[in-house]
């Protein structure tokens, strides 16, 4: 008992309260940022003296408002997953989908990318030297605006689809995971190094049996950020294209015709699926790990 006391103690209890910070600063920005036009409305109407519990109450439940309330977007959320078939094209879950498959994609060909990009800059000098910046210095490119001339070169090289907005997942998710599997690869102590040498192993011996092992926890802690940022990349590689299909999709449309319950919930849904992606990485993380003998 005492035991599931301290638990609840010591994470139940700062998550909710966290949650409920956040449910009630939204609520109260709601109520500020639509206050203005339910005012007009009520003068255009000629409503006069409408009570305060009335003016909150219909701020909150606005057809279009500036800010949704959070019962609006969750709401939408629950009509557009639950009440639609998954193949409707209304559907949160089928456009999720769409979008899930690009992230996945770019996720994995960034994280082969990253891995592959560390091994060789541990083992070159001259890669180190000569690669390490570039890497770096492509993040300094804002993604809105290279994510149109990826989409642009690529479809004039007859590459469409799914392919080109995983490119700029790959864009974004490699970055992290190089330079994570960087600091992993040169983690283990110099003595250990010298051990190796010592029984004459080779390189790829060295590699396998020493470097990489104790890269392992920072290449599961830069794919949690690689995973998350892959969702941020599925969706803007969806925007340059005018996509029909994809959370992208679903904040163009909602944009397009002022549907900002719409946005909201697209918005709520990608964040529940990187949420979601990076619970899914951190069970494989504490698993490989307890495989490996190291504790959590």
């Amino acid at each position: 008992m005492r035991g599931i006391k301290d638990t609840f103690l010591t994470y139940v209890l700062p998550v909710v309260a966290v949650v409920l910070a956040i449910l009630l600063v939204w609520v109260l920005s709601a109520v500020v940022l639509n206050a203005p036009f339910q005012r007009d409305h009520y003068e255009r109407a000629k409503v006069d003296n409408v009570p305060l519990k009335q003016l909150v109450t219909d701020t909150l439940n606005q057809e279009r408002p500036v800010l949704p309330s959070p019962h609006q977007v969750a709401n939408e959320v629950y009509n557009t997953t639950v009440k639609k078939k998954i193949t409707s094209k209304r559907s949160l879950i089928y456009h999720s989908g769409i979008t899930l498959s690009t992230a996945l994609l770019g996720f994995v060909m960034g994280t082969l990318l990253g891995i592959s990009l560390a091994i060789a800059i541990v083992h070159s000098k001259a890669l180190d030297k000569s690669l390490m910046p570039w890497i770096i210095a492509s993040q300094t490119i804002p993604i809105l605006a290279i994510a149109p001339m990826i989409i642009v070169v690529l479809n004039a090289v007859g590459i469409q689809g799914l392919l080109p907005k995983a490119f700029i997942s790959t864009y974004l998710s490699f970055f992290p995971v190089a330079v994570g599997m960087v600091k992993g690869l040169r983690s283990p102590e110099r003595s250990h190094v010298d051990l190796m040498r010592t029984y004459n192993a080779s390189s790829s011996q060295t590699l396998w049996k020493l470097r990489l092992p104790a890269a392992i926890p920072y290449l599961f802690t830069s794919m949690k950020v690689a995973i998350a940022i892959s969702m941020v990349g599925a969706i803007v590689g969806e925007l340059p294209t005018g996509a029909v299909a994809g959370l992208g999709a679903r904040l163009l449309a909602g944009s397009y015709y002022g549907q900002t319950i719409q946005i909201w919930s697209a918005l709520f849904m990608a964040s529940l699926l990187a949420a979601l992606l990076v619970g899914l990485v951190s069970l494989a993380n504490r698993m490989v790990l307890k495989r490996m003998g190291i504790s959590t």
